[in-house]
C-alpha cells in the first residue's frame, strides 16, 4: 500500500466496511515507530471523488480543470482524469504527465503567465492550443510560436488578503484588454474568452462578482451583443458562451494526512504564559523539531499561512495541562518555523503529530537541505466510495491502470495499543 511521488507502481488500500482514516494512521505510526520514524502521509481518494459529485451537484455547468502544480502525485491525477475533469498545466512536465494518462489535448490548458518559446513550441507539437495571456510580449511569443493557439485572456482581481494585493502580480488591467484584443486581431491569434484567478484564501464573496463583471466587459469588447443583467446573471445558458475553472486545494486539500514525528524538544522558561490547568507563574513553553518542515512538505508555509491545526496522536487526559509551543521542522533554519504558537500537552521525543488538510502544495521535490527524506505515501479508500465509482460507470478496467486494490487487515483492536516512546 505505499507509493512515492514519481511512482506510478502505487497500490490503494481498499478499507474493509468498519475500519477508517484513524485505524490507517494509527497502523502506519505503529510501523514507521518499529522502522525509523519518518513523516509519512495517508490519502484518502474517497475524499476527492466526493468533492468531484460536490461539484457536479452545485456547478454542473461549470467544467473543472484541475490545477496539476497542486497535487501532481499519480494517483490523483489518475483518479481527476477518470472522473472527466480537465488539467491546468504550468509547464511542459505536466503537460506531459497528464497526456500519458490518456488525458486529450482539448482537455488541457497551458496556464503559465511567463511561458519559454521552447514549452510554447511543444504544447504546440502535442496539440494543447488553450492557453492564457496577460501582456502583449506573452501575445507575440505565442503569435511567433504556436499557430494554432486559442487564448483565455488572464485579467487581474483584487483579493486582498491580509492587507496585500494578493492576486495583481499577473492578469491585465481591465483597462488594457481592448488594446490586448486589437493586438490579437493585428497578430491572427484567436482570443476565445478570459480567465480570472481569485485565492483559494479570499473568501470575499464580491470578489467573484467583480472579476465575473470584468469577464462579462471583456467579451462585450469582442462581441457585439449585450446579455441581460454570477453565473446565470453574466453567461445565461444560450449565450453560446462556455465556462470553466481551475480548482486546485478544492480537490486534494481535505484528501491528504500528514504524520510527523518529534525529533528534539526544547525547554524555554517563561515567566508570563502559564499551562491551562495550573496557576503558576513560571511555567515553561515548549519548542519541538519535528522530521518533516518547510524544505519538505510545509513549504507553502514561506508564502502562506498553515491551513490546519497539528493534533497529538497518542492519548492524552483530559484534564492534562497544556503549555505554550512552537513547532519547528529539522533544519534549525529561522525561516522554518511551521506553527508560531499553539496550546498542545507536553510532548516526548518519538511522539507523533497529525496535521489534516494537507493535500495541497505539500508534494514538490523536496530540498537537498540537511538530506530531508521524502515522506512517503499510502493511499486507501473505503468500499463504499469505491462502489459509488462503480455506479457511475468507473470501474477498475478502465480507472486507473497502476491501481492495485488490497483488502484492509489493518485495524486495531483495544489490546493492539501501542506506546511510541522512543
Amino acid at each position: 500500500m505505499k507509493g512515492f511521488i514519481d511512482d506510478a507502481n502505487y497500490s490503494v488500500g481498499l478499507l474493509d466496511e468498519g475500519t477508517n482514516l484513524g485505524n490507517v494512521i494509527d497502523n502506519y505510526v505503529y510501523e514507521h515507530t518499529l522502522t525509523g520514524k519518518n513523516a509519512f502521509f495517508v490519502g484518502d481518494l474517497g475524499k476527492i471523488v466526493k468533492k468531484h459529485s460536490q461539484w457536479q451537484n452545485i456547478v454542473a455547468q461549470i467544467k473543472p480543470f484541475y490545477t496539476v502544480k497542486c497535487n501532481s502525485t499519480p494517483a490523483v491525477l489518475e483518479i481527476l482524469a477518470a472522473l472527466g475533469t480537465g488539467f491546468a498545466c504550468s509547464n511542459k512536465t505536466e503537460m506531459a504527465l497528464v497526456q500519458e494518462l490518456g488525458v486529450s489535448p482539448e482537455n488541457i490548458i497551458y496556464i503559465s503567465p511567463c511561458k519559454q518559446v521552447s514549452q510554447i513550441k511543444y504544447a504546440a507539437k502535442v496539440g494543447v492550443n488553450i492557453m492564457t495571456c496577460d501582456n502583449e510580449v506573452e501575445l507575440k511569443k505565442i503569435a511567433r510560436n504556436h499557430p494554432n493557439a486559442k487564448v483565455l485572456l488572464h485579467i487581474a482581481t483584487e483579493d486582498n488578503i491580509g492587507g496585500e494585493e494578493g492576486n495583481m502580480k499577473f492578469g491585465t488591467t481591465l483597462k488594457n484588454c481592448r488594446h490586448l484584443l486589437e493586438c490579437a486581431k493585428e497578430l491572427d491569434v484567436q482570443i476565445i474568452g478570459v480567465k480570472f484567478h481569485v485565492s483559494s484564501a479570499c473568501k470575499e464573496s464580491q470578489v467573484y462578482v467583480h472579476a465575473l463583471s470584468d469577464a462579462r466587459c471583456v467579451f462585450d469588447m469582442a462581441v457585439n451583443h449585450v446579455i441581460s443583467p454570477l453565473l446565470d446573471v453574466y453567461f445565461p445558458e444560450g449565450s453560446g458562451i462556455k465556462i470553466i475553472s481551475e480548482p486546485g486545494s478544492y480537490y486534494v486539500s481535505s484528501a491528504f494526512t500528514l504524520a510527523v514525528n518529534i525529533i528534539a524538544k526544547k525547554v524555554v522558561e517563561n515567566k508570563f504564559s502559564s499551562g491551562v490547568g495550573k496557576t503558576g507563574s513560571d511555567e515553561p513553553t515548549f519548542m519541538y523539531y519535528m522530521n518533516d518542515g518547510v524544505y519538505g512538505s510545509f513549504a507553502s508555509k514561506l508564502s502562506e499561512d498553515l491551513n490546519t491545526i497539528p493534533e497529538v496522536h497518542k492519548k492524552y487526559k483530559e484534564d492534562e495541562p497544556l503549555f505554550t509551543s512552537s513547532l519547528w521542522g529539522p533544519s534549525c533554519d529561522e525561516l522554518d518555523q511551521i506553527v508560531e504558537n499553539c496550546l498542545l500537552p507536553e510532548l516526548n521525543v518519538g511522539d507523533w503529530l497529525i496535521f489534516d488538510n494537507m493535500g495541497a502544495d505539500s508534494f514538490h521535490e523536496p530540498s537537498a537541505f540537511n538530506d530531508f527524506q521524502r515522506p512517503a505515501i499510502y493511499y486507501m479508500m473505503s468500499y463504499s466510495d469505491w462502489y459509488e465509482m462503480q455506479d457511475a460507470g468507473i470501474t477498475s478496467d478502465t480507472m486507473m491502470k497502476n491501481f492495485f486494490f488490497v483488502p484492509s487487515c489493518i485495524q486495531l483492536s483495544q489490546e493492539d495499543n501501542f506506546s511510541t516512546e522512543a
